[in-house]
C-alpha cells in the first residue's frame, strides 16, 4: 500500500476510536514511519494494541494534557493517559523550542504510554540542527543482574546529532539483546527467535517467541546492560513521576489500568562549547570511516546510516503488510 494511502487509513481508524483528527494524524505518521525505516515491530503490528487499550479505557483518546513551564529551559508534561505518540510529539517540540531559545531544552513527561521509536523524536531535533537524547521505560522484560525475575523494561537509549550532511547520526537501541517488539512479531507470525537472547520462565535458553515473552530477555553486555536498563528506569520513571521498578503495565496483556510511562527528552544546541561543531563532527566521522576495515566490510557505518538508506529505498515503493496484520487493520476500519 502507498505511504499516503496507508496514513489516511490509519488516521481514519484512530478517528473512529475517538482521537481528534490532529492526534490521529500524529499517530498515523509515527506508525508509518516505523514501517519505512524498517522497524515493523513498532509499526502496524501495534495498531490493534493501541485501539484495544482505547476501547478498554486505559488510553484516554481525549486527554487534557497539562504543560508546566518550570524555567525557560525545563518543561513538565502530564499526559493524562494519552496515547504515547501525542505526548511525545508535544514533548519533543517543547524541548526543541527551549533549546533554540536558551541552548538547552529538558522535558519530563509522565502518565503517558508507549510512544514508538525513540529515534523518531530524536530525528526531529536533529533536523533542527540540535543534539538530542531520549529516554523511555517499558514493561518488565529484563531481570536485574543477579535476580531471576524480570523487572526492567528493554528501556531504549537514544542519541542523535547533526553530521554536517543530510544523513543524521541516530543511535536508538534497546538494552536487551533483541527488541521485544521483534519477539512479539515472531510470536504473532509463528517464527523462531535467535538463540542467546531470551530464557523461558524456567530460566532455560529458548528460541520459542511465546516462551520468551513469558520468560526473561537477556540484556546486552551482562551486568552492564542491566545497569543501563536501571539508569533509564530512573531517568524516565523515577525522575519524571512515571511508573518505575517493574510497575509499567504490559500494553498487550494488562488492561487493569494506564501504563503511566515516563519519557525524558534532552535537546541541546551543538555550539554551546565550541563554535565549529559542524566541522568537528565531520572530522570525527571521517577519521573513523578511514580506519582499516575487516574483509567483509565495505564501509564503516555510523548509527543512522542504514536506517536512512532503508527509509529512502522504502519511500519509492509500496509498504508490504503481512496478511494477519492486514486482517486486523480491515477489522478495525470496519468498526
Amino acid at each position: 500500500m502507498k505511504k499516503n494511502k496507508l496514513k489516511k487509513l490509519i488516521s481514519k481508524i484512530f478517528i473512529k476510536h475517538k482521537l481528534s483528527k490532529n492526534h490521529a494524524n500524529i499517530c498515523a505518521e509515527a506508525l508509518v514511519n516505523a514501517e519505512l525505516v524498517g522497524a515493523p515491530s513498532h509499526g502496524l503490528s501495534r495498531l490493534k494494541m493501541y485501539c484495544d487499550r482505547i476501547n478498554k479505557k486505559v488510553i484516554n483518546p481525549k486527554p487534557r494534557i497539562t504543560i508546566k513551564k518550570i524555567t525557560e529551559s525545563i518543561t513538565q508534561i502530564d499526559a493524562k493517559n494519552s496515547i504515547g505518540f501525542v505526548a511525545a510529539d508535544i514533548g519533543i517540540k517543547k524541548a526543541i523550542v527551549s533549546a533554540k531559545k536558551t541552548g538547552i531544552g529538558l522535558v519530563g513527561i509522565n502518565n503517558s504510554g508507549h510512544y514508538g521509536l525513540s529515534g523518531y523524536y530524536a530525528e526531529q531535533a536533529v533536523n533542527q540542527n540540535l543534539i538530542a537524547m531520549c529516554f523511555t521505560n517499558a514493561p518488565p522484560a529484563i531481570a536485574p543482574h543477579g535476580a531471576i525475575k524480570k523487572l526492567f523494561g528493554t528501556n531504549p537509549i537514544c542519541f542523535g546529532t547533526p553530521t554536517s550532511n543530510k544523513v543524521p547520526f541516530i543511535l536508538d537501541t534497546s538494552v536487551s539483546m533483541i527488541n521485544r517488539g521483534k519477539i512479539r512479531v515472531a510470536a504473532k507470525i509463528g517464527k523462531k527467535i535467535p538463540g542467546g537472547v531470551a530464557l523461558d520462565k524456567f530460566g532455560k535458553p529458548t528460541t520459542d517467541a511465546k516462551k520468551a515473552l513469558s520468560g526473561v530477555q537477556l540484556p546486552i553486555a551482562g551486568f552492564r546492560g542491566s545497569g543501563l536498563a536501571w539508569m533509564v528506569d530512573i531517568l524516565s520513571g523515577v525522575f519524571t513521576g512515571g511508573n518505575h521498578g517493574g510497575k509499567v503495565k504490559d500494553p498487550f496483556d494488562d488492561f487493569t489500568g494506564p501504563q503511566n510511562i515516563g519519557h525524558l527528552f534532552l535537546v541541546m544546541k551543538p555550539n554551546l562549547f565550541v563554535r565549529n561543531y559542524s566541522k568537528r563532527i565531520k572530522e570525527n566521522i571521517k577519521r573513523i570511516k578511514k580506519l582499516p576495515k575487516i574483509k567483509a566490510v565495505k564501509e564503516i557505518m555510523y548509527p543512522g546510516q542504514n536506517k536512512y538508506a532503508r527509509y529512502k529505498k522504502n519511500l519509492k515503493k509500496s509498504i508490504k503488510i503481512p496478511k494477519n496484520i492486514l486482517i486486523e487493520i480491515n477489522k478495525l476500519n470496519a468498526v
